[in-house]
C-alpha cells in the first residue's frame, strides 16, 4: 500500500547497489524471511525484468530509484509500502518466498511511478490514492488467477477486476483520511479511467 504521507522531492541519492536494512531488533517468525534473507531477495529481485523495466521508466521520468531507497524492515501487517519521502519498504517478516518480494517491489514501484509522473498527486486525497491502488494491483500481477487460487479465491471468470477492486479498497480504507464509505466511493469514481491506464506499459502485463 502506498503511504498517505510524504510528497517526494529532495536531493538525488548517489547510485549504489546497496539495499538498506532497518536497524531494528529482528523477531524471526517461523516460515518467514529473516532481514538478511530478505535483503538478498531484494537484491535478486532488482534483476527481475519487470522491476528493471519500471526502474528504467522511472529514470527516464527523472525519478531514479536507487537500491538504497528500498528498505528491508519488519512490519505488523502490511507486506510493503511506498512513501514519497522515504522510498519503498519490503516487510521481511511477511515474505515467504522470492516471488512475494518481487510482487511487492513491482506494486510499490508503480506507486512510485505514479508519484513521479503525476506531479500533483496527493496521497491524502482518496481519489488519487484509489487510482494508484487500482493501477498497482492491476499492472503488478497481484491478481493473477494462480495467486488468487493459492489464497482460496477460486473464481476464474471475471476474477481479475474483482480482485483489483477488493485489494484497492482494502488499501484505501487504511488511509486515515478516507472513511470506508469515502474509500468505496473513490474506487467507483475513478475505476474506469484508472483501470484502463496502463502506463508505463503499452498494455496490462
Amino acid at each position: 500500500m502506498a503511504s498517505a504521507a510524504g510528497d517526494g522531492g529532495g536531493s538525488v541519492t548517489p547510485q549504489t547497489t546497496k539495499v538498506e536494512a532497518c536497524s531494528v531488533p529482528e523477531a524471526v517468525t517461523p516460515g518467514f524471511m529473516t532481514i538478511k534473507e530478505c535483503v538478498g531477495g531484494i537484491s535478486a529481485a532488482l534483476k527481475n525484468p519487470m522491476v528493471r523495466f519500471l526502474r528504467e521508466k522511472m529514470d527516464q521520468a527523472g525519478c531514479p530509484v536507487w537500491p538504497l531507497l528500498i528498505q528491508a524492515v519488519n512490519c505488523n501487517h502490511a507486506s510493503g509500502g511506498y512513501n514519497g519521502g522515504r522510498g519503498i519498504t519490503v516487510c521481511c517478516n511477511q515474505m515467504r518466498y522470492q516471488d512475494m518480494i518481487e510482487q511487492v517491489l513491482i506494486h510499490e514501484l508503480i506507486h512510485a511511478y505514479d508519484d513521479c509522473v503525476g506531479k500533483n498527486i496527493d496521497w491524502k486525497n482518496c481519489g488519487h490514492h484509489a487510482c494508484s491502488e487500482i493501477r498497482a494491483n492491476h499492472l503488478s500481477g497481484n491478481c493473477h488467477y494462480k495467486r488468487e487460487m493459492l489464497k482460496g479465491f477460486l473464481k476464474i471468470r471475471g476474477h481479475e477486476p474483482e480482485c483489483v477492486k477488493r485489494r484497492a479498497l482494502l488499501s484505501v480504507k487504511q488511509n486515515p483520511n478516507c472513511s470506508d464509505t469515502a474509500a468505496k466511493d473513490a474506487i467507483e469514481a475513478v475505476w474506469d479511467i484508472c483501470y484502463n491506464d496502463t502506463r508505463p506499459f503499452d498494455r496490462a502485463p
